[in-house]
């Protein structure tokens, strides 16, 4: 099978198989599928929901997340562990709205 049967056959079964329903998906924010990446990173999908919908009524979009002491983004966090992944994801939206105003 070549690459794009292959491709194909893979966006067909997940249409067909796969979770439509979880929050990350009602959206094409980049924002919000990066924030999802990573806290879907070593945690369970039904662990990171709840964290994820608080973490957007706190942090809505990456100028808010920026903005943040570092100690309200790991309040949030905590919980879902694997701290560095939080300090990074702070770290890098602040060099995101320095260096690109944002987007």
């Amino acid at each position: 099978m070549d690459q794009g049967g292959f491709s194909s056959a893979i966006i067909a079964w997940q249409r067909r198989h796969g979770r439509h329903d979880l929050p990350w998906q009602q959206s094409r924010d980049p924002y919000r599928v990066w924030l999802s990446e990573i806290m879907l990173q070593q945690t369970q999908v039904a662990t990171v929901i709840p964290y994820y919908l608080r973490f957007l009524e706190r942090f809505p979009d990456l100028a808010a997340l920026a903005a943040a002491p570092e100690d309200d983004v790991l309040a949030l966090w905590s919980g879902l562990g694997y701290y560095s992944r939080a300090r990074n994801l702070h770290r890098a939206a602040r060099q995101i709205a320095a260096r690109h105003g944002g987007a």
